[in-house]
């Protein structure tokens, strides 16, 4: 089992039904399908019985009203928030669902995903890497001024090809580079779906158990394992990251403390790996205090954390809008399910891509603190492309 099904469990069928969860994710048709695996479960929805509206409303309430509409106790549901929570969510209560237990834990995943094909991809980054070193220079510049503490930068990487995206063949790759995470493919809007396998985790809800794991302070992995060893340690010990992801936790307590007993938190971050990154990670536990806070309340509650806009959120916000070239739309939002209970797992929504008939945008973010080199931010928001890319056979 994974640190997350250890704290939370799952009451979803066992994963030593072989098969049973590779078999949902093999059943993925995009379009019409809502697909999230996790490290507790793996579920399939097919087709729309109700949506989430958008209107002035929290959107917590408006799950709420959705979901108890239905008048089914097992309703669910499943999709994306954008970063900005004022936005149009895609949330949907699906017609039907099928559940599995964790895919990480099926032996069929361990088989080959599909080749991804000779596609001749045309990359086209915005902005230029030389624009986003400027843009990380010029934030370095302003918090050695005392403006602000941090701002999460990102980037995105434009592909195109010759034909349409094969959307099922990408999360067949995803999801078996790396098992452990959380892989997702959500509709994000008419002929367009939300992709991706994020490593974090914002909150999850079981009964009156959360579990909610920041990660913040990453360096790429390297393929000779003396130097990733090495990368890893460099990592553990680095005073800049070290201050970044204390950046974050203090505000993930500070945020969770009024609705939380047994607040757990460690006193120091242990290490998570991907295929491509380290990531500083710290697994806090609580015990809601109000029966009536689902999972979505308080994840809204946590979102946007420093790990993906910075601090103070205000002024990281500003200063986002400012530098960064384009709407962030539902990356750094949140992206997973929750049910009439109020339990449910939303997840970071990073390491992702949205696709359409023309392409796909990639997105990549790096977090920027006073004593961060542009340089080394560039190049770490490259090693965290490299996640999709792999899944589309292409490279930088």
């Amino acid at each position: 089992m994974t640190a997350v099904q250890d704290l939370l469990g799952t009451d979803e069928p066992r994963s030593s039904t072989v098969g049973a969860a590779t078999a949902l994710l093999d059943a993925y048709q995009p379009e019409t399908d809502h697909f999230f695996a996790s490290p507790t479960r793996t579920l399939l929805a097919h087709g729309i019985r109700a949506r989430v509206p958008h209107d002035a409303r929290p959107l917590a309430a408006r799950v709420r009203e959705t979901l108890e509409a239905t008048g089914d106790p097992e309703a669910l549901v499943l999709g994306a928030i954008p970063f900005d929570q004022s936005g149009p969510v895609t949330l949907a209560v699906p017609a039907s669902v099928r559940r599995a237990g964790a895919l990480g834990t099926d032996p069929l995943l361990g088989l080959p995903a599909p080749a991804a094909p000779a596609a001749g991809w045309e990359l086209r980054p915005v902005p230029e890497p030389p624009a986003y070193a400027a843009a990380v220079e010029d934030a370095v510049r302003r918090m050695s001024a005392g403006e602000f503490d941090k701002v999460v930068l990102a980037r995105a990487l434009d592909v195109r090809g010759a034909g349409r995206p094969d959307i099922p063949g990408m999360l067949q790759r995803l999801a078996r580079r790396d098992p452990g995470g959380y892989t997702f493919a959500v509709p994000s809007g008419p002929g367009r779906t939300l992709l991706g396998a994020s490593p974090e985790l914002l909150l999850s809800r079981r009964g009156k158990r959360l579990v909610t794991n920041p990660l913040a302070g990453s360096a790429p992995r390297s393929a000779d394992l003396a130097e990733d060893v090495r990368r890893a340690a460099a990592l553990l010990d680095s005073a800049k990251d070290l201050r970044e992801h204390a950046l974050v936790v203090d505000a993930i307590r500070a945020a969770l403390a009024p609705f939380c007993t047994a607040l757990d938190v460690p006193e120091r971050p242990t290490l998570v790996r991907t295929a491509a990154m380290w990531h500083l990670s710290s697994t806090l536990t609580a015990t809601v205090a109000d029966d009536s806070l689902s999972a979505l309340d308080l994840a809204c509650a946590l979102h946007p954390t420093p790990a993906v806009c910075g601090a103070p959120t205000r002024l990281a916000r500003e200063v986002i809008r400012e530098l960064e070239p384009f709407d962030r739309g539902l990356y750094t939002g949140i992206v997973g399910w929750g049910d009439a209970r109020g339990d449910g797992e939303w997840v970071v929504t990073i390491r992702c891509a949205e696709a359409g008939a023309e392409g796909l945008r990639l997105f990549a973010g790096a977090g920027v603190v006073a004593d961060s080199s542009p340089q080394a931010e560039t190049e770490e928001t490259e090693a965290k492309f490299g996640t999709f890319l792999h899944a589309l056979g292409a490279s930088l």
